[in-house]
């Protein structure tokens, strides 16, 4: 059976010649390989002034209510999932992992849904440039540094075990620049359970980089043996033949200009980014605030652990 298709101008104009010829809605029909019920449906609707049949007129018709005839929005003020979309967006979490907790919730929402609202500005204090980790910019990929550093153990060196993150203790670390001459941060995910650890260097001086790294472990939310540490290139890290010996672990580095190589930690310091974008100046954040943002994503569901935060994740490993 031939679907149905909305009539077109060429078509409405037929029917408005075979009208003005005085044949029936059924001849019409055959003629135009039309049933006559759409006939009869279309001459009734759009007959201006309920006499006669204008083609342009009833064109002008169909257009209009196409134009009202749009899907209602399912987020809406004063309901349920509005507030609790809200509140989910206070948690800084992403609009994916917001619909998939409606879900859990018992609301059907996409994050389609969730991304056209806040286009629209339909949540009430949130936008794209406020809610969204990449304030709705284009994402481009990070510039590498050259190699400064001469290392013992490359990326291709590391245990087969840890690529296929079936342990825990594999981190993948990284710094985290502020403005010129206003600190950083260093960074350390592990790959299985994607918590993240941290902590402020006043400077990318070596000797600071490896006070901060020793801390960093030190404040971990969830004690973990430090098998291997994955790293780039950076100058920051050249004394890590000392940053070994003082977490008992075995430092590999990864190739040149090749940042998937570590794609859990480029990712996860982007969502660090959220909280401290670029220019941050790091000398005027505290220890203890930086701990709380760690917290905070280290409590953010994650899809690839089935929408579990790492929190969670481990707590969870920790009982079986």
């Amino acid at each position: 059976m031939k679907s149905y298709t909305h009539f077109t101008l060429s078509e409405r104009n037929c029917l408005q010649q075979f009208l003005s010829e005085g044949k029936g809605v059924r001849e019409i029909g055959r003629l135009m390989g039309r049933s006559a019920s759409s006939i009869s449906r279309e001459i009734k609707r759009n007959c201006k002034n309920k006499k006669r049949y204008n083609a342009w007129w009833a064109t002008s018709l169909y257009i209009y209510r196409r134009k009202k005839c749009v899907r209602k929005h399912v987020i809406r003020p004063d309901t349920k999932l509005y507030i609790y979309i809200l509140e989910c967006f206070k948690c800084f979490w992403s609009p994916e992992i917001i619909a998939h907790k409606c879900k859990q919730q018992g609301f059907s929402v996409c994050c389609a849904s969730i991304y056209r609202a806040l286009k629209e500005n339909r949540l009430q204090g949130l936008s794209r440039k406020t809610a969204l980790r990449r304030h709705g910019k284009k994402y481009i990929g990070n510039r590498k540094k050259c190699n400064t550093i001469h290392p013992v153990h490359t990326i291709h060196d590391r245990p087969a075990i840890v690529e296929t993150k079936s342990r825990i203790g594999d981190f993948e670390g990284d710094t985290v620049y502020g403005g010129i001459g206003k600190g950083c941060a260093v960074t350390f995910v592990d790959r299985k359970s994607k918590l993240l650890v941290g902590s402020i260097a006043i400077s990318r001086e070596r000797n600071t980089i490896r006070k901060a790294i020793s801390r960093a472990f030190e404040l971990m939310e969830v004690p973990m043996p430090i098998e291997t540490i994955t790293l780039d290139n950076g100058s920051e890290f050249a004394d890590f033949l000392n940053i070994e010996k003082d977490l008992g672990t075995t430092i590999y580095f990864a190739d040149l200009h090749s940042p998937w190589q570590r794609g859990l930690n480029e990712n996860t310091n982007d969502l660090l980014r959220f909280f401290y974008p670029k220019g941050t100046d790091f000398l005027s954040v505290s220890e203890k605030e930086f701990q709380k943002v760690i917290h905070l994503i280290n409590s953010r569901p994650r899809k690839c652990l089935g929408y579990l935060s790492p929190l969670e994740f481990l707590s969870k490993k920790c009982c079986t």
